[in-house]
């Protein structure tokens, strides 16, 4: 139960608690499907909580949500769900905000080089590539920079391993 008290967990979560505090998995399996049957532990109202939460404060796009919940043990299944609610609108304001909220920090930047640094920014955050190529091509547009018509060249970028925590 204190594990519950801080935020809402998932039956993974809580079964590897009651598993490293040494309770026996009969016994953990009783009491996790007790929490269930009771409505205190519900993996899909978790996600649905977790990808609100993340997306609006954190500004993470649906590639890493679905990552952050399958490493909190959410099933496929539900991840995909609770993802899948997320609103294609909501996610490309978001990003947008984001460009926006960056861009001032470039200013004295390569345009191009511009681009691929804001591209980079919104892939490690979970976002597609076409998604990050035309929010990023649309923001810097109405800033008065010009961009060759190719995608930005992303080789010369970090490799993407996720969003920072």
């Amino acid at each position: 139960m204190n594990l519950l008290t801080t935020r809402a967990r998932t039956r993974a979560e809580l079964a590897a608690g009651l598993e490293s505090r040494g309770f026996d998995d009969d016994v953990a399996t009783l009491v996790l499907d007790r929490l269930v049957e009771v409505g205190l532990l519900d993996d899909a109202a978790f996600a649905e909580q977790w990808v609100d939460s993340r997306h609006r404060h954190r500004g993470l796009g649906r590639r890493a949500l679905s990552q952050e919940l399958r490493r909190k043990g959410v099933d496929s299944e539900t991840a995909g769900e609770a993802v899948a609610g997320l609103d294609a609108d909501a996610e490309r304001e978001k990003a947008s905000e984001l460009v926006r909220r960056r861009l001032p920090s470039l200013d004295r930047v390569e345009p191009q080089a511009a681009a691929r640094r804001l591209v980079g920014m919104l892939a490690r955050k979970g976002y597609g590539a076409g998604l990050a190529y035309d929010v990023v091509r649309t923001e810097m547009a109405e800033r008065g920079a010009e961009l060759d018509d190719a995608e930005p060249d992303l080789e010369d970028e970090e490799p993407v391993a996720g969003p920072r925590p």
